[in-house]
């Protein structure tokens, strides 16, 4: 992915001018997630705003029988429910921590009143939305055409590409989420991997790759996609050197219930 400014963690921030961004400090709140977090349920309000600086949340489809599959993959590139700008409406995913990290937080209401007043801001989260939907296209053609081995190993490339070493923090029940597949179909899929010498080692809840011979098991999918988002980005947005904002430490918490009461986001339940 394109490198974020590096005094601000997440891309799309840090293309913002300091004046626009100076719209959103004043009301961010630097918010840390833990592995498997829920941050959206299907069916909430797209409430917060979340810019994550690190980490990797993956968006799941939850299906009638049970069953989720993920659909998009985000970390220091994108925004967490940045398509609330369109006005108050429900998350048709679930968004699950997959790496834990940390993000700017900020309430949907005060987004869309930034939102209205920054053409470049509403510019930022056109681009996200593009490279979203693009991936979202992949992904689907993906899934329908290639199999089960190339799909795993782009998963694992993409997780790698918002992890800062070869040892990724992500069990096999993970990767059979995000591939929509059992258990079982996991371990002989790393099988396959381990002899191709693309995941040296899997244990303990941690995966190590061989970047390299991974990307030669990929699909094409992934290149092509991680090749278009990242032209997508250098093109639209620009990079200029914006003050790092001044952002406060605390738990994510979410609304409880029709009380309303705070609770602090826990992992997500087997």
């Amino acid at each position: 992915m394109t490198a974020p400014h590096p005094g601000i963690g997440n891309r799309l921030l840090a293309a913002l001018p300091p004046a626009d961004l100076g719209l959103l400090t004043p009301y961010f709140q630097k918010v840390s997630f833990e592995t498997d977090a829920v941050l959206v349920r299907s069916g909430d309000e797209l409430d917060p705003v979340y810019f994550p600086h690190s980490g990797a949340i993956a968006f799941m489809l939850d299906m009638p029988d049970g069953q989720s599959v993920a659909t998009t993959l985000m970390g220091r590139e994108g925004a967490l429910a940045s398509f609330s700008v369109l006005g108050p409406s429900l998350s048709s995913v679930t968004a699950i921590a997959r790496v834990a990290g940390t993000a700017s937080l900020i309430s949907a209401a005060k987004f869309r009143a930034a939102y209205a007043q920054s053409a470049a801001i509403r510019n930022v989260v056109q681009v996200h939305a593009r490279a979203v939907l693009l991936q979202l296209q992949h992904v689907a053609a993906c899934n329908a055409l290639h199999r089960v081995d190339g799909r795993m190993a782009r998963w694992l490339l993409q997780l790698h590409d918002r992890v800062p070493h070869d040892l990724l923090p992500v069990t096999q029940e993970a990767l059979a989420q995000l591939l929509g597949v059992r258990r079982p179909t996991v371990t002989l899929t790393m099988s396959k991997l381990r002899k191709a010498g693309a995941v040296p080692s899997d244990r303990r809840g941690f995966i190590e790759i061989d970047r390299a011979r991974l990307e030669r098991v990929a699909c094409d999918c992934y290149a092509l996609m991680q090749h278009n988002i990242d032209r997508m980005y250098c093109q639209e947005l620009s990079a200029p050197q914006p003050a790092h904002p001044q952002i406060r430490q605390s738990p994510i918490v979410a609304s409880d219930g029709v009380r309303g009461e705070s609770r602090a986001v826990s992992r997500a339940e087997k």
